[in-house]
């Protein structure tokens, strides 16, 4: 086996995602992806600290990218919007085919421990938005409210966009699901900050 070869992250990712498929992600080891990716153990923990770490390796650089997104928006006078423009805007395209996007998103979900690291990477997605809004001059509190709330619009969205057989856009889904949120809080408005 190779010592070490560029591209053997992504290699390793595309391992791991195939076998956690084919037999579980409990019943898949870090020897058994190395082998797969045709690299050697030693080099699968350089990349990443457990099998765990394989399906949340981008969530740290994808914080900043949203956090860095936000900073720089043009308009954050509505928060909650600032925050789902923000979300929309995301080439998600990156993050692998929407395929591949549904298949970690449902591996995820059937896996109580997998969901829980999900979550806190979504609350602190939430956070770092928040931050974000608080730095350009909204509100604590209503930073807060509408990181946690845009974080969760999108996750309906985002959840909803996989798992459609249309082409729908992930915006389109985002204003259909701000559009229920504005049935469920009726004669709400926006407050700038």
């Amino acid at each position: 086996m190779p010592r070490w070869e560029h591209g053997s992250e992504e290699r390793l990712k595309q391992a791991a995602l195939e076998l956690f498929q084919e037999q579980g992600f409990e019943d898949t080891s870090a020897v058994q992806i190395a082998e797969r990716a045709r690299v050697t153990t030693r080099t699968f923990f350089r990349y990443f600290r457990d099998k765990e770490e394989v399906l949340f390796a981008d969530a740290d650089a994808l914080k900043e990218t949203l956090v860095h997104d936000l900073l720089q928006a043009a308009d954050v006078s509505e928060p909650l919007r600032a925050v789902t423009r923000t979300l929309a805007g995301f080439d998600w395209g990156r993050l692998g085919s929407r395929e591949s996007q549904h298949r970690r998103n449902a591996m995820i979900a059937a896996n109580p421990r997998l969901l829980e690291r999900e979550l806190v990477k979504q609350h602190q997605v939430a956070d770092g938005l928040g931050d974000a809004l608080r730095r350009r001059g909204i509100d604590p509190d209503v930073a807060e409210l509408a990181a946690g709330a845009g974080v969760q619009v999108f996750r309906t969205a985002y959840q909803r966009w996989l798992a459609g057989d249309d082409d729908t856009d992930l915006t389109t889904m985002i204003e259909t699901v701000l559009s229920s949120l504005a049935v469920l809080v009726p004669g709400a408005r926006s407050r700038p900050g």
